[in-house]
């Protein structure tokens, strides 16, 4: 039996805490430890953008491990298993210091990120499809849902960091404590769609999409993992090169997580409506205006500017991906399809950290904003080219 309105609602909200964890307190905390991590254990940028490719190498790993864990486990045990491990995966980084123990603890995070996220995201497909007409709505408020994350952090780490030369570790810590508060508020939305969801066919039953049909909005996808990976590594980095203090960071990561976690409601209509690769050019565009701000000039006024731009438009352009999948492929094929998204996805964060990372040990690090605002713009001229597949029955007008 579907869901009200009003409980799709609730249902699409708490089931935004899954996309916290995956990305929000498991990947994008790491901009916040970046800097003293970097200071107490003495890297360079390379080294510190290397734990961030480690961590987009294990999330396509897990892209790569979904689909065939589809083949025996249901979404929501493949999001609670991976909200159970990443949290002890977390929690052991804060007893370690050696870089190859990280990187393997990064690795293992992308590993549970993906399962969660392409989990979580095929869960809210299923949701949205209850209701066609709020569709927008619910892909946005999922995928919205890692701006709660991005705030949680900007409150814990300061705090439990403190000034110790390895407080790091214990904001490793807390972040996977609210990594466990988060999954138990996910949980009751995870057991409700998969209670009232119609039943689908497996995935390989479904057959893969045509990838030639959809290869600009793939290889679109691979260039803006590249491209926004670089100013979720790096911008805190930046920030403190330019003198901005502690108490203007967290009021930039909190205006940053509070814009990505409202974005859902902003872009709904667009998502919605755009049944080709115009809603993703669209958002790419602003999402490189965003990342050239805080490089062309030093103010706080600019870089919080950008924060807010940025946050309001960058997961929009994944859920871009995910109402693609749902305009466009028909209900057994979705997992694949955002499965597939989410590969390409995963390849461009490999290559994205250290690019960046070597480009500012060369040239400093605003020239690596500006080469990956240039990555973004590419994106969005190939998302341009992206029509509608029209095969299969449209699922939109289910």
């Amino acid at each position: 039996m579907p869901l009200r309105p009003r409980g799709l609602f609730v249902t699409a909200v708490q089931l935004s805490f899954a996309a916290a964890i995956a990305l929000g307190l498991a990947r994008f905390s790491y901009a916040l430890l970046l800097p003293p991590m970097k200071a107490s254990l003495g890297w360079s940028y390379a080294e510190a953008g290397a734990l961030n490719t480690a961590n987009a190498i294990g999330y396509l790993i897990g892209a790569l491990a979904y689909p065939l864990l589809a083949r025996r486990f249901s979404p929501a045990t493949q999001v609670a298993a991976g909200c159970l491990v990443v949290t002890a995966v977390m929690a052991g980084a804060g007893v370690l210091t050696d870089f190859d123990a990280l990187l393997a603890q990064r690795l293992a995070c992308g590993v549970c990120s993906a399962l969660i996220f392409v989990g979580g995201g095929v869960l809210a497909a299923r949701l949205a499809s209850q209701h066609p007409q709020q569709a927008g709505l619910v892909l946005g408020v999922y995928y919205g849902g890692t701006g709660w994350g991005i705030t949680l952090a900007a409150l814990l780490v300061p705090w439990a960091r403190g000034t110790a030369p390895l407080g790091w570790q214990y904001a490793w810590v807390a972040l996977a404590i609210g990594c466990a508060a988060f999954a138990a508020v996910a949980w009751p939305a995870m057991r409700r769609i998969s209670a009232t969801a119609e039943p689908v066919t497996t995935p390989q039953a479904a057959g893969s999409p045509r990838l030639h049909l959809m290869s600009r909005l793939l290889l679109a996808y691979s260039l803006f993992g590249v491209g926004y990976i670089g100013y979720m590594t790096f911008i805190i980095a930046l920030l403190r090169a330019a003198g901005l203090g502690e108490g203007g960071i967290t009021v930039f990561y909190l205006v940053l997580g509070l814009a990505t976690a409202l974005s859902g409601r902003i872009w709904s209509g667009l998502l919605q409506r755009a049944q080709g690769g115009g809603a993703f050019a669209f958002l790419s565009l602003l999402l490189a205006l965003a990342t050239l701000m805080p490089a062309l000039t030093g103010r706080p006024a600019a870089a919080f500017v950008s924060g807010l731009l940025f946050g309001a438009t960058f997961l929009a352009v994944v859920s871009s991906t995910t109402a693609f999948v749902r305009h466009n492929l028909p209900r057994p094929g979705w997992s694949t399809g955002i499965s597939l998204f989410t590969i390409a996805f995963a390849l461009g964060q490999i290559v994205g950290p250290v690019l960046m990372g070597y480009i500012a040990d060369g040239t400093g690090l605003a020239r690596g904003f500006i080469c990956s605002a240039g990555v973004l713009f590419l994106a969005a001229l190939l998302a341009a080219g992206q029509g509608p597949l029209r095969i299969g029955t449209p699922v939109a007008a289910s």
